[in-house]
């Protein structure tokens, strides 16, 4: 399993660790992915994906995985998270026209 945000997109860096005598030696620096379940309101279920702790807090922030998934851009989105965005997008419609 990839060690990526399914929101955001975010993955391992690489750099160096530098010590006091000014060794260097290769590192990665992993993004803080949590697993967590988060609650459509339009399609009244509960999805569980693999985020970042930055990406939960915009969840919350801009008010809901709803909400978060209709702003995010398609190209950060991992499949299963597009794949809700355009489920979450036509139950919107289908709401507004009835």
């Amino acid at each position: 399993m990839a060690r990526r945000c399914e929101f955001t997109g975010k993955g391992a860096l690489v750099g160096n660790n530098v010590s006091h005598a000014n060794n260097k030696t290769k590192t990665r620096f992993m993004p803080n992915l949590c697993n967590v379940s988060l609650m459509s309101d339009a399609m009244g279920l509960s999805y569980r994906f693999r985020i970042s702790s930055i990406a939960l807090k915009s969840v919350e922030h801009r008010g809901g995985l709803d909400a978060f998934l209709l702003k995010a851009s398609d190209c950060e989105l991992s499949e299963k998270a597009l794949k809700l965005k355009r489920a979450i997008a036509r139950k919107v419609e289908a709401q507004k026209a009835a």
